[in-house]
């Protein structure tokens, strides 16, 4: 059934399929475009980002990444990344990774969704420490709502998408 344009359902992409990653490439560009600092510079060519959900694809299969997609009834308008796989000392861990949220469909609980959903996937594979790190003071506030804690924050960790330094939080969550 196909949530309506008000409603959003997670699911976990066990294969990236290239509807998907058309998808996926527009929830990127709009975020990049609105002045996410995610690795990306203004202006993201499109051809750019499938290439980046593409690269993503053999992570997801293997099950070293877990890629969350939220879609309400146009299609995604929301993901989230939780990397598993991590250096053998931090088997305990998982890095949370591009959550994005189309702009379009913010301020409806799809970031709390799917930082929830990104917990769970980590307690399901066996993780007990989750770490992020973000640019966003309407991240931070998420964030912070959903009890995670605050590490501390590194001034002219990025550059914005638009140009310019942009300081970044650190934050982690133990998983009960």
């Amino acid at each position: 059934m196909m949530p309506r344009r008000d409603e959003a359902q997670i699911r976990r992409l066990a294969a990236l399929a290239e509807p998907d990653i058309e998808q996926l490439a527009g929830v990127l560009i709009d975020c990049v475009e609105g002045g996410a600092s995610v690795s990306f510079m203004h202006p993201l060519n499109p051809a750019t980002a499938r290439q980046f959900w593409r690269g993503l694809a053999g992570d997801v299969t293997a099950g070293r990444r877990v890629l969350l997609a939220a879609s309400d009834a146009t299609g995604i308008v929301g993901t989230v990344q939780v990397v598993l796989a991590q250096p053998e000392n931090q088997p305990h861990r998982a890095d949370i990774a591009k959550m994005l949220v189309h702009r379009h469909a913010r301020r409806r609980g799809i970031g709390a969704a799917l930082v929830r959903a990104a917990e769970d996937s980590a307690r399901l594979a066996g993780k007990t420490l989750l770490v992020l790190d973000t640019a966003s003071g309407d991240a931070e506030r998420l964030y912070a709502r959903l009890g995670w804690q605050r590490a501390g924050t590194v001034p002219g960790y990025a550059l914005w998408p638009h140009g310019g330094l942009c300081s970044t939080t650190f934050y982690y969550r133990q998983l009960v």
